[in-house]
């Protein structure tokens, strides 16, 4: 109806319009002839069109201001748009009648433009104001009109932008909704962490991350709605209120699922850590009440006894290994001694049954990082990784052997002794050389297959280890017998020494072959004679010698036997030979043979051969020519004055054969059988004596191990002046000392 009654009005005004367009024409054509009333009526029905124009467009011009701004909704945009669409349907309709007003404002100021000689006085003054209202008004009406046009056309440019922008908003709205929804489904699907099966941690944690990468897709879209949204606001198109709540609506959800899927990974990593297969939570069952296994902040296990209030380090199992071990101490000899205590470690740990393959196999499988001879002397594994290792170890062992074995127990009693034994600070770290050094040392292999396997661990591209590579391999291996307080008969913990003494098998050379350390290590070195001995003690242990000892006349021996070289059918058992038991007549200062097997006829033989001509010989010749079944090695002191542990040693028996001179009536077979309480105060009297004499031995052993530790210090200081510190592998700070347990050092190591 509107553009109907417009269409009319319109085609009015154009005959109205045509017909002053003549008038004027007339005008202009015959102007003597033309009055100024007619003049007056065009000029005042041309201002009155003029005039409705102007109110007309001022209308419309204020209907554009009061339409701002854009709703940022698609049904109140549409509702916008119909508006607009109906105002440019006006805008057109009107259109034709503005511009012919404005086509007869210009004719009709032409008209005015005659020369004024032709017009009186009168006429053109008149005519002069009639035109400047005329063109002052067409002025006004036609800047409005293209203000108009202008605004309607931005307006109809950035309508279409905005309903883009909405469309592409919505869309995108739409999509994150349901992406929103299927994401909440998921979360809303999850159960509690505390019933799910530990075999299942790792799947779950595999599944978040899944879900993770999900929600990563979708936080762009997030972002692409923000963008848009922000886009339309900074485009004077503001949200409405509904989808402003909506949007931070789905931006409160999209955060909440974030914040419920990092604490949902998070806790399943915590538990996987603390259960799952590589945590110690497996291993809390490795001790029985009242005693509680404890973790401390660098994953260090301890143990609490909550029946005595106390916590230590040490497993209640080995503590229990370390009291067995104590009553080995009346072994006479530190090799046997020290090889007897670890045969018991090696047998508490279930490494006895374990083989050398075994243990290479686990640290391959560890990967290309756990197998570097230049890494491995200085990286580290921390407790978890040891854990890890050393559950793979058993398990292989379980199912090579077809023994079932108590998992978690021997895991964490093998951790506790080399944490021990290389880790005594309980930093938790320990280096991957001091961890296969152990577990090699320990292991059920032949000894030179053990020597090849360590040597290749420190040795180059080439096959050659250098001074520092074996020093660094040395120091591990010393660990052990440190460990155990017998550090002190194997030249302390000062390897150099040894070193050196390794080095003379490729005299003027920097570095050495495989051949020259099996050579060496052939002749049982004083620093590790205990492991060749550790094998022999394990390969003795079920052997049966068809012989009776001497002493305590057992037939047949078990385990050892020693044959004397200087007197025909005299034999003496392990445990005899062992503790010192002996007599008189027995005594062990000649030539003794150690069999760890059968004798065979051959062997019988050569040692009737050897007795024969021993027979022959003082006892001067054999204090002169001592027996030795080990290669010595030197320690290295500052001053060459000083006493090591065998000088103290001679000291404390020269001391004890003078007292033993000075008063014959002490010794053995001299007191009066009648005389009872002479003898019982006298027998107190030796034992006192001799304690006195093993306090003293002691007291000088502690004594010479300090002057061996300043002497290490000082030759590292000139180490460490000389060599820097990539160089430097045995420039590592010094083992904890260790109150050393009783010890009785012999110059006499059977072969």
């Amino acid at each position: 109806m509107i553009c109907e009654k417009n269409a009319v009005f319109t085609q009015h005004l154009t005959m109205y319009v045509r017909l002053v367009f003549v008038c004027v024409s007339k005008c202009i054509s015959y102007p003597h002839s033309v009055g100024l009333e007619t003049l007056s009526d065009i000029n005042e029905r041309l201002q009155r069109s003029l005039q409705d124009i102007i109110d007309w467009l001022s209308v419309k011009d204020e209907e554009l201001s009061d339409s701002l701004p854009l709703h940022g909704d698609i049904t109140s945009y549409k509702h916008q748009s119909e508006v607009h669409q109906v105002f440019v349907e006006e805008l057109k309709s009107r259109g034709p009648f503005i511009y012919s007003v404005l086509e007869s404002a210009q004719a009709f100021l032409s008209a005015l433009s005659v020369p004024l000689h032709l017009l009186s006085v009168d006429v053109s003054t008149r005519q002069q104001s009639v035109g400047r209202w005329v063109w002052r008004q067409a002025a006004m009406a036609g800047d409005l009109w293209e203000s108009v046009m202008s605004r309607s056309v931005q307006r109809h440019k950035h309508m279409q932008c905005t309903q883009e922008r909405l469309t592409e908003l919505q869309g995108a709205v739409e999509e994150l909704c349901l992406d929103m929804e299927q994401a909440e489904g998921v979360q809303e699907a999850w159960g509690p962490i505390g019933d799910l099966l530990i075999d299942s941690l790792q799947d779950h944690i595999d599944a978040t991350k899944l879900f993770q990468e999900e929600l990563t897709q979708g936080q762009e879209g997030m972002k692409h709605v923000n963008q848009l949204a922000h886009q339309l606001t900074i485009s004077s198109v503001p949200l409405s209120e509904d989808n402003t709540q909506g949007l931070q609506q789905l931006n409160t959800r999209w955060k909440l699922l974030e914040v419920q899927k990092r604490e949902r990974l998070r806790h399943l990593q915590d538990a996987h850590r603390d259960f799952g297969p590589r945590s110690q939570h497996f291993l809390s069952g490795s001790v029985q009440i009242p005693w509680e296994r404890a973790i401390s902040p660098n994953k260090v296990p301890y143990y609490i006894n909550h029946q005595t209030q106390t916590t230590c380090w040490d497993h209640p199992q080995m503590k229990e290994l370390y009291q067995a071990l104590a009553d080995l101490n009346n072994i006479r000899f530190s090799a046997y001694r020290t090889a007897m205590k670890l045969r018991r470690v090696q047998q508490a740990l279930r490494l006895d049954k374990l083989s050398l393959g075994c243990v290479a196999a686990v640290f391959q499988g560890l990967g290309s990082g756990y197998n570097n001879p230049v890494a491995d002397a200085v990286e580290v594994m921390d407790v978890l990784e040891v854990i890890h290792a050393l559950t793979s170890l058993y398990e292989q062992l379980e199912e090579k052997h077809g023994v079932l074995l108590d998992i978690p127990l021997c895991v964490d009693v093998c951790l506790n002794w080399l944490l021990n034994v290389y880790d005594s600070g309980r930093n938790g770290q320990v280096r991957i050389l001091s961890l296969k050094t152990g577990l090699v040392c320990l292991c059920n292999a032949d000894i030179q297959e053990k020597c090849k396997y360590l040597f290749w661990q420190v040795s180059g591209p080439g096959g050659c280890a250098y001074q520092q590579h074996l020093n660094a391999l040395l120091q591990e291996i010393i660990q052990i017998p440190w460990q155990l307080g017998e550090v002190a008969a194997f030249g302390g913990s000062n390897v150099e020494p040894s070193v050196a003494s390794c080095f003379r098998m490729a005299p003027g050379k920097t570095s050495i072959q495989l051949s020259h350390f099996l050579e060496w290590m052939s002749l049982e070195p004083q620093s590790v004679v205990w492991l060749p001995v550790l094998q022999r003690v394990v390969q003795a242990e079920n052997a049966k010698h068809q012989a009776k000892c001497s002493i305590c006349k057992q037939c047949p021996i078990k385990g050892f036997r020693y044959r004397s070289l200087k007197q025909f059918n005299v034999d003496i058992c392990q445990s005899c030979f062992l503790s010192g038991r002996t007599t008189k007549a027995k005594a062990l200062i000649y030539p003794i043979m150690e069999y760890y097997t059968p004798t065979t006829s051959g062997e019988r033989m050569r040692d009737f051969a050897k007795t024969l001509k021993n027979k022959f010989r003082s006892k001067q010749y054999f204090s002169k020519h001592p027996q030795r079944g080990y290669l010595p090695v030197q320690s290295v002191l500052r001053a060459g004055s000083e006493e090591t542990v065998l000088q103290g040693e001679y000291r404390r028996l020269k001391w004890q054969h003078a007292e033993a001179q000075a008063c014959p009536h002490l010794r053995e077979g001299s007191v009066d059988q009648e005389d009872y309480q002479d003898q019982a105060l006298l027998a107190e009297a030796k034992d006192l004596r001799h304690h006195k004499g093993r306090l003293e031995t002691r007291m000088q052993i502690l004594e010479d191990h300090n002057k061996e530790l300043e002497s290490q210090l000082h030759r590292l200081r000139e180490i460490l002046q000389q060599v820097s510190l990539s160089q430097g592998l045995a420039n590592r700070g010094m083992p904890r000392m260790h109150s050393p347990v009783h010890m009785k050092v012999h110059p006499f190591i059977a072969s």
